[in-house]
């Protein structure tokens, strides 16, 4: 057992309750911009937890731009996870929604975890956004721990970001007045990226080589910061998992309107005020079917000038590498492999994989091949901490996750400039181009893979 300051206080508890007690922690103390972490050295690798990045968002803050973290005096505890954002739950905590969330939450969100290996200077940097459709999920999932990326020499910084209709909200009463309008998320994001930037030299991290990266919603996330003018210069390269969604930005119009729409589910009418909008509960909302998702990316003049794809198709988005792909069990690969051709185009180029390796303890339920979000416990190499993995995977899981994870992690420490890069005893992943190749994940290991010929997805069913 590791011994700490919590040995102290275990010693005066009788052997039961002190056997009930978490083990204990071995403080260690960062100072950032706003005061000093206490973080827990588990051997190996510094983990803080619950590190706020931005001011909590409630009452007169609610929709408004991420305001700085306020200054601490003496040390902030950091050994514990923040609850999530507010998202539907199941209300006997027994089953998890389907961002993986259950238990409490709390507007109060805005908070990140850091995992760090012990002793390192300039470690290169990634930066993970959770998926969950734009209103569900959390960064402290089990599938999201970066030990494994640790001990492969990169540090993890996972985090929560606003959702649902706290994330992505429209009304007459809250409009340019007041800063950016809608677009939370992503501001939140790039709230995320600034405390990296300030802060992560501290841990070791190296602020020029900062990786975005998520899945689902937060690919969809990392494909918004790829043009949204206020992220430039934050990040050096990018990971799209399941999440490739070039679409058009709503207008501020038609967010609006269906937020009016779903606000007239709970009596709230056209003249409310900001003041009675941010009276309302943060539970009611995402309680409100009509509320609970919010709006998607909405245009706005000063701060969001374009969508991706307009930026993608004009040529004028952060021009970073990037890696996108998807699982063979979800649709999706068409719409990632046309990412890879738009990114990676001209100047930085882009990387496109396919997961297809389906664990021996899920082909009764996945017959079409791993589907969303199977791909998270193999990139990560989380297979112990996710919900998804643990004593059921076997010696053929284990050893592609650690591949997979060695994959991922050449890509984030390699240079921004670097054209190709090699994993996996010897993979040469060359970048996506007139070829059309892509790397096609499954045991023992990653093939090279015509992607023209790699169809959309499973076949439709009945089809």
């Amino acid at each position: 057992m590791r011994k700490g300051w919590l040995t102290l206080a275990l010693a005066g508890l009788s052997a039961p309750v002190a056997a009930q007690m978490p083990p204990p922690i071995n403080p260690v103390d960062i100072k950032t911009d706003a005061g000093t972490l206490r973080g827990d050295d588990t051997g190996d690798v510094l983990v803080f937890r619950g590190v706020p990045f931005a001011a909590p968002p409630v009452g007169d803050l609610r929709w408004r731009a991420p305001a700085p973290v306020p200054a601490w005096k003496g040390v902030r505890a950091a050994v514990a996870y923040e609850p999530p954002c507010p998202q539907p739950v199941d209300p006997g905590f027994t089953m998890a929604n389907p961002g993986g969330v259950n238990g409490a939450q709390s507007e109060d969100c805005l908070y990140l975890q850091v995992y760090t290996p012990k002793a390192v200077k300039k470690a290169p940097v990634m930066v993970w956004f959770h998926g969950g459709a734009f209103f569900l999920g959390a960064g402290h999932l089990g599938s999201y721990e970066g030990m494994a990326n640790a001990a492969n020499g990169v540090i993890t910084v996972p985090v929560n970001y606003r959702l649902g209709a706290m994330a992505n909200f429209n009304h007459p009463a809250i409009d340019f007045g007041e800063g950016p309008h809608g677009n939370y998320a992503l501001q939140d994001a790039v709230a995320a990226l600034e405390w990296v930037r300030k802060n992560i030299a501290a841990f070791g991290g190296d602020p020029d080589n900062v990786t975005i990266a998520g899945q689902s919603a937060g690919g969809g996330i990392v494909v918004g910061l790829l043009s949204l003018p206020t992220a430039k210069g934050l990040f050096d390269k990018a990971i799209v998992q399941s999440g490739a969604l070039i679409v058009p930005d709503m207008s501020a119009e038609a967010s609006t309107a269906k937020t009016l729409e779903g606000l007239a589910k709970i009596g709230i009418g056209a003249d409310a005020s900001a003041n009675d909008l941010r009276a309302v509960s943060a539970q009611t909302f995402a309680a409100t079917p009509e509320l609970m998702r919010g709006t998607f990316f909405v245009k706005d003049p000063a701060y969001k000038p374009v969508s991706t794809i307009e930026a993608l198709t004009a040529g004028n988005e952060t021009d970073v590498p990037v890696m996108v792909g998807s699982n063979s069990g979800e649709r999706g690969f068409v719409a990632a492999r046309k990412l890879a051709e738009m990114t990676g185009d001209s100047g930085a180029p882009a990387w496109l994989y396919r997961f297809a390796h389906t664990p021996a303890f899920r082909t009764g339920e996945w017959e079409d091949g791993p589907i969303h979000s199977a791909e998270l416990m193999f990139s990560f190499d989380t297979i112990d901490s996710s919900s998804w993995g643990g004593k059921n995977a076997d010696a053929v899981d284990r050893a592609l996750a650690r591949t997979m994870n060695g994959c991922w992690t050449a890509f984030m420490k390699m240079p921004p400039d670097a054209r190709s890069f090699t994993c996996a005893d010897g993979f040469e992943w060359q970048p996506y181009g007139p070829d059309g190749t892509a790397a096609e994940f499954r045991s023992p290991g990653p093939v090279r893979m015509d992607a023209r010929a790699l169809p959309d997805g499973p076949p439709a069913q009945g089809g």
